[in-house]
């Protein structure tokens, strides 16, 4: 995972395969997130450790998945803010269907499942991201692709693709079964220290949150959201000893667990 000079490209599977992974021209506000791993310096982000393992019956055999993290903002730098971070970037999330079996009516990366014809997990998340967004693929340059994290009540192996949308183009949601809202949500938001905490769930899981856009922004997705601030230099000092109760903290803003 690099962001290295030159016009190399990293093709996914196969001589010719589409999507490439662009490794040039990488605003340089997003070198931090491309070049280094997501990290766990609060010690409270259970999401980054969580492997699938060695799985020996084969209907254990977790699914294999990937999402989208979409950055999107000017390419050029901040000179005024922490790690050069634009006054307009920000990240594309999805809030799931309340309907839906799986993790319903969480805020999440559009993503989803790796399909026979899938190249990689690249156009996994392509794919999926245009399916549930509507988003032009031909518009985001895929960036870096990280280490698979297990999903437990899933059972999902997911893979997060990170990318960056240079032109953003129009998403909304395009099935109401899928997702009942999209949204891209600031950045400057994410990192606001009054936005950020910890919840604790009832079955005794803790991780880091954020409450952002009327959403509450928790377990895999804030995970891998934290992670990537962390290394980020965007971030700005939180209080990670305020640990929320998880249901009231949904409740507050109009979810429920």
């Amino acid at each position: 995972m690099g962001a290295g000079g030159g016009s190399v490209h990293d093709r996914e599977s196969e001589p010719g395969a589409r999507p490439e992974l662009v490794t040039d021209d990488i605003p340089a506000w997003l070198r931090g997130v491309v070049e280094r791993k997501p990290a766990d310096p609060t010690g409270v982000n259970q999401v980054l450790n969580r492997s699938a393992g060695k799985l020996v019956a084969a209907a254990l055999r977790p699914r294999q998945a990937a999402v989208l993290v979409l950055f999107g903002g000017a390419p050029e730098p901040d000179s005024r803010a922490p790690g050069g971070l634009p006054a307009d970037a920000d990240v594309l999330l999805t809030q799931r269907a309340a309907t839906l079996r799986q993790h319903s009516g969480q805020v999440a990366f559009p993503g989803g499942g790796v399909e026979p014809a899938d190249s990689g997990p690249i156009a996994t998340a392509l794919r999926e991201a245009q399916e549930e967004t509507g988003l032009d693929p031909a518009g985001v340059e895929p960036i870096a692709v990280l280490p698979k994290i297990f999903v437990p009540p899933s059972r999902f192996d997911v893979t997060p693709v990170l990318a960056y949308w240079r032109t953003p183009g129009t998403v909304g949601v395009v099935s109401e079964a899928e997702a009942t809202r999209v949204v891209r949500v600031p950045i400057a938001e994410l990192i606001d220290p009054a936005n950020r905490f910890v919840v604790r769930h009832p079955l005794g899981y803790m991780g880091p949150a954020f409450a952002v856009d009327g959403m509450l922004v928790w377990g895999f997705t804030a995970g891998v959201l934290a992670g990537l601030l962390a290394v980020s230099g965007w971030e700005r000092d939180w209080d990670h000893h305020d640990v929320r109760d998880l249901q009231a903290s949904l409740a507050a803003v109009g979810m429920t667990l």
